[in-house]
């Protein structure tokens, strides 16, 4: 009976000449209409066709029907594959559509430079291929479908970020605000996050418009909710880094203070550790120099060259006509950090036609041309390349603290070599000054003077990154596990430090790869080292991210686009920040097929 059944429900190749149906995707269809039949039994199958079609091709004999059905399924292939070619082509033209608006987004262009370049796409498709005319034609880049194609990126994107967010052992936060070109203040949150294989997630978290007051309550407010947003444990921060201003510091009522808070009324077991960013810090050290003096007279002199376009343009042809290797000084911008080294160094070096051309303007260079003024820009001017030298290895992507430390460290040690060097008349790594010393008599270049002012500026140096040097012992954990002195160690990870120490297999796996690599190698049966591990690769040791972003943010919402929308502005600066994760365009090209 059972097998009886089967039959009766199979469809059999048989059946294709007889009732003129063919099997397409598990259904029975019918090859003259189109009709699929839900069931297939031979009584429901034979008759639709009898019903319908019987009349117009029961004369055919079996060969004729035969030779009908292949004709039939034939012509059934080909309307299938132009459909499949019309949805592929289709969906070729949206993913299109988000490539462009991810290219506009990332290159700060307003919305309507899709438009522009969908006609210079028609045009170069006219010389170069015609043929594919339509296919161009059919990517759809209008200003509202870029905007569109914008926030889809932006929202797959931070998608990805609260997946990957689930599997974070670690996380730290850096936090700034600044100003747009609507002065609006904006919030940006950045998050770095590191998973149970220890592999670090460093992303936009949230940019968050705030158009009233920008107190500590308000601002953690706003880091509250980016946190809780993406459905992250407070117990799992270890560290929040910022720019060091009041209302983030604060151990009340800034935002420091009120996460510590949080995370108390959260029972979080760790402690937080709060860094004010390395690279703000290395800036303000440079202040204890106190040569603002000298820092006047330079910018005043650029001012006078550059403000006005006529002293611009005959200084230029006064550099000219004297055959400088230079054309030109830069403006010195306080905000901008590498600005002050570059405007002293070019000014330096053009110190004498800088000093003629202001005597044919009929200015006092008597300043500009003492020996004391000459002595003091040449020391600026080197200590500002060595701030400058340093302030570059601080700055980029995936920067892990530990290195950043050693940087500092490095430059601390560096500062009383040069002192101990300058007290003995030894100016070797500071050339601007060993060019001066070779032009003026030994005895008057101030080699103490600027000995004690090397000392002030290595003390400025421990005391801004004393915080840091608090952390010496947990950044070698990390940097060097194997020079570790154990009795130094944290108690809870002595006995795991130990067996780390005396195997050598890890120790050559360290040699091969480098402290950053390493912790990933670091087995599983040392859970409190590879916890410790992932705490201190997720630490954020400056806002540079946030500082990197605020730049995109100028170059984005111009004086031309201020009526921008905040989650226009939000969304363009998350796709032109993302580096960890990058949109899955064939998803939402996937969805935006479901839709239509």
């Amino acid at each position: 009976m059972a097998k009886r059944k089967a039959e009766n429900r199979s469809f059999l190749d048989k059946r294709e000449a007889e009732y003129l149906f063919t099997y397409v995707k598990d259904k029975p269809v019918c090859l003259v209409c189109g009709v699929n039949v839900a069931v297939s039994k031979e009584y429901n199958i034979r008759r639709h066709y009898e019903t319908k079609h019987h009349d117009k091709y029961k004369d055919l004999d079996m060969t004729q029907r035969s030779q009908k059905v292949e004709e039939m399924k034939r012509s059934l292939v080909s309307q299938q594959n132009m459909f499949k070619k019309a949805t592929s082509q289709s969906e070729a033209a949206v993913k299109a559509s988000y490539i462009v608006a991810a290219e506009i987004a990332k290159s700060a262009r307003p919305f309507n430079e899709g438009e522009f370049m969908k006609k210079c796409m028609m045009k170069v498709c006219d010389l170069v291929c015609p043929e594919k005319k339509q296919a161009f034609s059919n990517v759809s880049l209008s200003r509202n479908t870029v905007a569109d194609c914008t926030c889809d990126l932006a929202t797959n994107l931070y998608d990805q970020l609260m997946e990957k967010g689930e599997d974070f052992v670690a996380f730290s936060l850096a936090v700034d605000e600044s100003c747009d070109a609507s002065d609006t203040a904006q919030l940006s949150v950045f998050i770095r996050g590191v998973d149970s294989n220890l592999c670090v997630t460093e992303e936009l978290l949230g940019f968050k418009s705030m158009h009233g007051t920008t107190t500590g309550k308000e601002i953690f407010e706003e880091v509250s909710k980016c946190v809780t947003e993406i459905k992250l444990p407070w117990d799992k921060l270890v560290g929040l880094t910022t720019d060091g201003a009041p209302a983030m510091c604060g151990k009340k009522s800034g935002l420091v203070g009120m996460v510590r808070e949080k995370m108390r009324e959260e029972n979080c077991a760790g402690e937080l550790t709060v860094y004010h960013c390395i690279i703000h810090q290395e800036a303000l050290c440079a202040k204890a120099l106190k040569m603002e003096d000298v820092m006047t007279t330079v910018t005043q002199v650029v001012n006078f060259i550059r403000a006005k376009g006529l002293n611009h343009r005959q200084f230029k042809s006064f550099l000219e006509e004297c055959g400088s290797e230079y054309a030109d000084v830069p403006y010195h911008t306080e905000v901008r950090w590498l600005s002050r080294g570059k405007v002293l160094n070019r000014c330096f070096e053009l110190r004498e036609e800088i000093c003629q051309f202001l005597e044919t303007k009929g200015k006092d260079t008597a300043e500009l041309r003492e020996q004391k003024f000459l002595c003091e820009l040449a020391f600026l001017c080197d200590i500002s390349s060595h701030l400058d030298a340093l302030n570059l290895q601080l700055q980029g992507r995936g920067r892990i603290i530990t290195d950043m430390y050693a940087a500092v460290r490095a430059f601390k040690t560096k500062l009383c070599l040069w002192e101990n060097q300058m007290l003995q008349g030894n100016p070797c790594h500071f050339p601007c000054c060993q060019s001066i010393k070779a032009q003026i008599s030994t005895a008057v270049f101030p080699c103490a003077q600027f000995a004690e002012k090397l000392s002030v500026l290595a003390a400025e140096f421990s005391r801004r990154f004393a915080d840091f040097d608090a952390q010496k012992c947990k950044f070698e954990l990390l940097s060097n596990p194997f020079a570790v002195d154990v009795e130094n160690a944290p108690t809870n990870i002595q006995m795991e430090l130990i067996e780390l120490q005396c195997n050598d297999t890890l120790k050559s796996k360290y040699d091969a790869v480098g402290a950053a690599q390493f912790p990933r190698f670091i087995p599983d049966t040392m859970p409190q080292l590879r916890t410790q591990a992932a705490q201190m690769l997720s630490m954020f040791g400056s806002t540079y991210l946030c500082e990197q972003l605020f730049s995109s943010m100028k170059m984005t919402k111009t004086t031309h686009r201020r009526r921008l929308t905040d989650e226009h502005l939000r969304s363009i600066l998350r796709i032109s920040s993302a580096q960890s994760l990058s949109p899955d365009i064939d998803e939402l090209a996937s969805k935006k097929r479901c839709q239509s």
